[in-house]
């Protein structure tokens, strides 16, 4: 008999202590639809698993550019085309590097016992930047050495190539900065 008491005492106390658990977190509706989404998820993933690949083109293609544009002196032949369908080019010194790149930290992480403030850090120059020249491109030219810099977006792109172009729209294209196919191609 005192078995049987100490299981139903055992039943009782584990019953009132699950429901008393069970009080204390009631589901926001966004945490059931997290639950809905997140047992989604697993269903399609068990269904669905991902594959599995045995050569990924992307590693190597990300692996070829560095060979590329990995090399002290190497020209970057970027051609410009306007709205007008025109295209023109610039030769320069390694890549043209996008206004928004950085080589400091542009931001800084504070935590305190508020919380966490994401704080914006001066560049280089000693100004602060928002971000948002990510559209202006800067580089120098391939002999002179001069600072050229230009915007792409509306109406205009531009197109990037470790080699001058032959294609007709290329080989045509107006010479926009000092330097000229020409020119690089007489150096040794």
């Amino acid at each position: 008999m005192k078995k049987f008491v100490r299981m139903a005492l055992a039943t009782v106390v584990a019953l009132v202590v699950g429901l008393a658990l069970t009080s204390c977190t009631s589901d926001t509706s966004q945490d059931k639809e997290n639950k809905a989404k997140q047992d989604n998820y697993d269903h399609l993933v068990a269904q669905q698993p991902a594959g599995r690949m045995e050569y990924s083109p992307t590693r190597e293609a990300i692996n070829q550019w560095i060979k590329t544009w990995g090399k002290r002196g190497k020209l970057s032949y970027v051609y410009i085309q306007n709205a007008n369908g025109e295209y023109g080019y610039f030769i320069m010194k390694g890549l043209p590097v996008p206004r928004c790149k950085m080589l400091t930290p542009t931001e800084k992480v504070e935590h305190s016992d508020s919380g966490i403030a994401v704080l914006a850090q001066p560049g280089m120059d000693g100004t602060y930047t928002s971000g948002s020249t990510c559209n202006a491109y800067y580089g120098f030219d391939a002999t002179t050495g001069a600072y050229m810099e230009f915007t792409v977006g509306t109406n205009q792109s531009f197109f990037l190539f470790d080699k001058p172009m032959t294609m007709p729209e290329y080989a045509s294209a107006k010479q926009l900065g000092p330097t000229s196919v020409k020119d690089v191609e007489k150096k040794p």
